[in-house]
């Protein structure tokens, strides 16, 4: 039995002997005696009687143990010309203070704190000073439009808001406290104080009663101690946008969270506790939370925190220049930035400018890996590239390659196998499982390991409704796939993603994948339009590569060829159209649904998450014309 499979069935066969030796390995102020246990809704919760304090685990706790002249966060932003770094003793003493200062304006345990901030060392310490009272954290992605944190002050009530006076993106300063007023303005809810961190690039005015200066509070503040919390006690809430247009407030919990996240950098990331582990993504998000914020300082090595782009902070070796910088040991980041690189240098002339003998490994989630950003990654960076699959109702991968464990081969387009604690099946609309290469509803079988979310925000029902009714017993993950033979999971996108082609189901992520592999290809979306006829048909968008110059009717001729040899003729695919960009979010996702609503003249509104609304008028042209 290989050293994966003898984890992974520990984890399946004694879930509760599993989680406790995991549980061992953090500082608790009191260890759980109750490993697992149902609550009033029902709903497993793990380690309820343990006490901790998650500030405690990922700070003081490396100052007691001697390693607090360790540098715990480096800051790099190209687009403010900044670098700093803080000691674990630094960063300890600087959440301290910044508790102190929640705690002068009434903040305790279990008030909430709205975070509206952009990718500077203060973000963090914000979310570790919430920590530190036991108060919830919700982090709102700095410059959301104001009626997008209007929803979330509402739905969160927030005691206070931390903000700062300006966000700062490649020749643009965009400034938030007329934001944060805005939203206030046209909130029910209304918080008691605003701080707000003044940056050079663009002061506010404090003209408000409840406007705080951060610096002058933080001057005036005593330092404040760790308040124990119970391990299923709300560490965050972290919105994430609902089918109905509400988003949902995803909670974590404290002790379940911090057992994950430590277990993960062991075993999927394999990382040492004196290495530098970079996610480059935003703390607005999960990945910036589990991976930006909280899991390497709980694992005791050192973070990076890096406020700009993989390309134009200044060109496409931004990140291999970090990399070479600061002896980065694993890069985790979404597949569209590897491809925005790809699309501006597809040669990787700046890659070969830098050392990276020091980068052991790259990971990958977000979004589906296509192939053809696996291969020009790997066939460029010459370093294993690692998919992995998750949720930020997870917090932490479902399935991946556990590095830490054992290595095992990559598949393209798989993320390989379940991660232990995760009990993947793929099921029919019966709720049946299906056998190997079947494609069907990913779902995952209860209890689900710690760190899941165990409700949304004040909406219980939502949780139920919306995750554990369609099939008892399950957690719904609202992706489609399949496990092969081998029990590798291939991911083929969201369920509404598969398309019904005169009664043929069909994966859009399966086409993608054969249109992406075209050499003068960058990226690529393909969704399926409405037709009178067979219900569905595919139709394409693609982006091409910066310099690439292709007749477009030769080009849409030789994708249908690709598709009809590798699919066949019952695919249907028959239109590609050459955009300048896809229309996506921040955080990288293409938006398909929103493609697919303007191809078929349907009502649509402007997703919250959206990065530039102008790429959804260049769909609408290309459509036109």
């Amino acid at each position: 039995m290989s050293a994966y499979q003898k984890e992974y069935q520990w984890a399946q066969n004694e879930p509760e002997s599993f989680w406790k030796a995991q549980a061992e390995n953090i500082d608790w102020f009191e260890a759980p005696k109750t490993i697992l246990k149902t609550d009033e809704n029902g709903i497993e919760r793990w380690f309820p009687d343990g006490v901790l304090n998650t500030s405690w685990l990922a700070l003081d706790y490396h100052c007691e143990q001697g390693r607090g002249d360790k540098k715990a966060l480096i800051y790099d932003s190209p687009v403010t010309e900044t670098k700093r770094t803080y000691t674990y003793y630094e960063m300890r003493d600087q959440v301290a203070k910044i508790a102190g200062m929640l705690a002068a304006q009434g903040v305790t345990k279990g008030d909430r704190v709205v975070i509206y901030m952009p990718m500077i060392p203060e973000a963090a310490m914000a979310m570790f000073a919430c920590a530190r009272l036991g108060a919830i954290h919700s982090v709102v992605f700095g410059g959301f439009a104001p009626n997008e944190l209007a929803v979330r002050i509402e739905d969160a009530e927030p005691k206070v808001i931390m903000t700062a006076s300006c966000g700062v993106e490649v020749n643009k300063v965009i400034p938030y406290k007329p934001m944060v007023d805005k939203a206030i303005m046209d909130s029910r809810w209304k918080p008691e104080s605003v701080f707000v961190l003044q940056r050079p690039e663009c002061e506010a005015e404090l003209g408000q009663e409840r406007d705080i200066d951060w610096q002058q509070a933080y001057d005036n503040a005593l330092p404040h101690a760790c308040v124990p919390v119970l391990a299923t006690d709300p560490l965050y809430i972290l919105y994430t946008s609902g089918t109905t247009g509400k988003p949902k407030g995803v909670v974590r919990d404290n002790g379940g969270h911090a057992v994950a996240m430590k277990y993960s950098m062991h075993t999927i990331y394999n990382m040492p506790q004196d290495g530098v582990f970079w996610a480059a993504s935003d703390v607005g998000w999960v990945v910036g939370h589990s991976y930006i914020v909280y899991a390497p300082l709980i694992h005791g090595c050192t973070t990076i925190l890096y406020e700009g782009k993989p390309v134009r902070t200044p060109d496409p070796g931004a990140f291999w220049r970090v990399c070479e910088e600061y002896s980065v040991d694993v890069l985790f980041s979404a597949p569209t930035a590897f491809r925005a690189i790809k699309k501006e240098d597809p040669e990787g002339e700046f890659l070969k400018k830098y050392d990276l003998s020091k980068l052991k490994t790259i990971f990958m989630a977000g979004e589906r890996l296509d192939p053809p950003t696996l291969e020009w990654v790997q066939s460029k960076a010459n370093k294993p590239v690692i998919d992995h699959w998750w949720q930020t109702e997870t917090g932490w991968a479902i399935s991946g390659n556990p590095v830490g464990v054992e290595l095992m081969p990559v598949k393209a387009g798989s993320s390989t196998k379940p991660i232990p604690g995760y009990q993947v099946e793929i099921l029919n609309e019966l709720g049946e499982s299906v056998g190997p290469n079947q494609q069907g509803f990913v779902a995952l079988k209860r209890p689900l390991p710690p760190s899941c979310l165990p409700t949304v925000w004040r909406n219980h029902d939502r949780f139920e409704s919306g995750y554990l009714s369609q099939f008892p017993g399950y957690y719904v993950s609202g992706d489609g796939g399949y496990l092969d033979e081998d029990g590798y999971l291939f991911i083929m996108g969201r369920i509404d993603d598969v398309i019904n082609v005169a009664g043929h189901r069909l994966s859009t992520g399966e086409m993608e994948e054969i249109v992406g592999g075209h050499p003068a290809i960058a990226e690529c979306a393909v969704v399926g339009i409405h037709d009178d006829l067979k219900g569905q048909l595919p139709l394409g968008f693609v982006v091409l590569k910066d310099g690439v110059k292709v007749d477009a009717l030769e080009l849409e001729g030789e994708l249908v060829g690709k598709v009809r040899q590798e699919i066949g003729a019952v695919a249907c695919f028959k239109h590609a159209l050459v955009v300048e960009r896809l229309p996506k979010t921040r955080s990288g996702k293409i938006l398909r649904r929103t493609i697919r609503q303007i191809a078929d003249g349907e009502q649509y509104t402007v997703p919250s998450t959206i990065d530039d609304p102008s790429s959804l008028d260049e769909i609408q042209k290309v459509l036109n014309s």
